[in-house]
């Protein structure tokens, strides 16, 4: 199969004369694709209906440099499937309702979120806002052309990226208040118990985490256990 190839750019290091430039590292874009329409369905205009979408969406990303690792039914081993593969996008092709889908999905990116583009025809406000909830990337209503694919694609990944350093932004922000506070509650503490300034009570605290090579807030935090301990 042929990947999307994706190149990694950096600064250009000058080689001595007669000797040749470094390859450049090379990775692939790792897509799965989630087909809604089961394997026994028996509704001939269903299979015809996902045959051509399938084509669609295989030409858009043939095209465009994409190609497809896997292509997975959307069933209860959904999830198990997706972890093994460990794709870069997962990508769901459904004509309508998508919502059983999605459960799946919730589970499968749960602990590790990746970009997850749909294609459907469904514009229901009900559908959009469990599709958002599942923690789709891109909901694309009556889009699935060919010329589309690489467009929707592109913008989905940048999407997911920016949101994604946004929430590790504001997770270590959450992690850096929750520090401080611990080690404020620690010092306090050191004060009472041992009539010690606030500057005395800081320095004592990090001459431990010194000598235990811990960080303030996990000194701070056993401290704390251990006047809960004693009472």
């Amino acid at each position: 199969m042929r990947l999307l190839n994706i190149w990694a750019s950096g600064p250009k290091l000058a080689c001595p004369m007669g000797m040749k430039s470094p390859p450049m590292v090379q990775r692939t874009l790792r897509i799965v694709v989630v087909n809604t329409v089961p394997d026994h369905a028996t509704d001939e205009a269903a299979l015809a209906a996902q045959a051509r979408r399938n084509t669609a969406l295989r030409i858009g990303l043939l095209e465009s440099g994409y190609d497809i690792v896997a292509s997975l039914p959307a069933d209860i081993f959904l999830p198990e499937r997706i972890a093994q593969i460990q794709p870069d996008m997962i990508i769901i092709d459904s004509e309508s309702d998508a919502r059983d889908v999605l459960e799946h999905i919730v589970i499968a990116t749960r602990d590790e979120p990746r970009p997850i583009v749909l294609f459907t025809d469904d514009q229901t406000p009900s559908s959009m806002d469990a599709a958002i909830e599942a923690g789709v990337t891109a909901y694309i209503v009556d889009g699935l052309q060919a010329e589309r694919v690489k467009p929707v694609l592109d913008v989905a990944l940048k999407r997911f990226t920016r949101e994604q350093k946004l929430l590790d932004e504001l997770s270590d922000t959450r992690r850096q208040l929750a520090d401080r506070k611990l080690i404020e509650r620690a010092k306090g503490l050191l004060m009472a118990r041992n009539k010690l300034t606030e500057e005395q009570a800081y320095q004592r605290l990090r001459t431990m985490a010194m000598n235990k090579k811990l960080r303030l807030a996990e000194v701070a935090q056993r401290i704390l256990d251990v006047e809960d301990l004693l009472g």
